[in-house]
């Protein structure tokens, strides 16, 4: 995954510390969290122990936390988001340009949008429907649910289950890595990939690891690697879990 390490961030306390911030418009902190009044526009929000309100119609340049979530107000426009701990939420056509988050599950409402990529390492990843991605959705544990949405490059993930419905269409491909390392340790979780009616997938199915793959007779898939499709209707099988 290309997740940018966000570590550098827990150092942010320091530097914020030195002094104020260098524009009026920007907002820097070390504890507490920030506010984006409606209607406003802003520089950068930065804050280590606290979270971020992007209040509706705010237009923000960035928002960098390390403990605390990230809220976005219907129809604002955020240029990029990261937080470290803590999950972030998109609320009706609300549109922020990438996210990225550590530990943090990000859902968006029905219309928000990403303009290139959506990752995040440990957390759910769950579009409402309406939504588009313009580059990659990439995690590595938690489910990705994708509803009546476009996703305009791949979608990747390790250890999660993936599920497309509504008609969702991904311009890319689906890959499922195997994971690196002592991942687990006892129980391994076999992950399950859902294909819904009238869905579509244009590029390749890759499969690195033993999933669970079920394609609807009403979608519409590129080349599969790594595993069978199985058909299904409306009821799926009860889960396969592996000792």
């Amino acid at each position: 995954m290309r997740i940018r390490k966000l570590a550098s961030l827990i150092a942010l306390g320091l530097a914020l510390a030195a002094g104020p911030a260098l524009a009026q418009q920007d907002i820097d902190r070390v504890f507490g969290g920030i506010t984006a009044e409606s209607g406003r526009e802003y520089g950068s929000l930065e804050t280590v122990n606290g979270g971020i309100t992007i209040r509706s119609g705010a237009t923000v340049r960035s928002a960098e936390t390390v403990n605390g979530g990230v809220d976005v107000g219907a129809d604002a426009v955020v240029g990029s988001i990261e937080s470290v701990n803590g999950g972030v939420e998109l609320a009706r056509n609300a549109t922020v340009g990438s996210i990225e988050s550590v530990n943090g599950g990000v859902r968006l409402a029905e219309g928000a949008a990403v303009e290139r990529d959506l990752e995040t390492v440990n957390g759910a990843i769950r579009l409402a429907g309406g939504n588009r991605v313009g580059g990659d959705i990439e995690n590595v544990n938690g489910a990705i649910s994708l509803i009546g949405s476009e996703v305009g490059g791949d979608v990747e993930t390790t250890s999660g289950d993936i599920t497309l419905a509504g008609g969702t269409r991904v311009h890319g491909g689906i890959r499922v890595e195997k994971p690196k390392g002592n991942w687990f340790n006892g129980r391994q979780r076999t992950p399950r990939v859902v294909i819904g009616a009238d869905c579509v997938v244009d590029g390749e199915l890759v499969f690195e690891r033993e999933v669970e793959l079920y394609v609807h007779p009403t979608a519409r898939i590129g080349r599969v690697t790594g595993a069978t499709p199985k058909p299904f209707d409306e009821t799926l099988p009860a889960r396969v879990e592996n000792d």
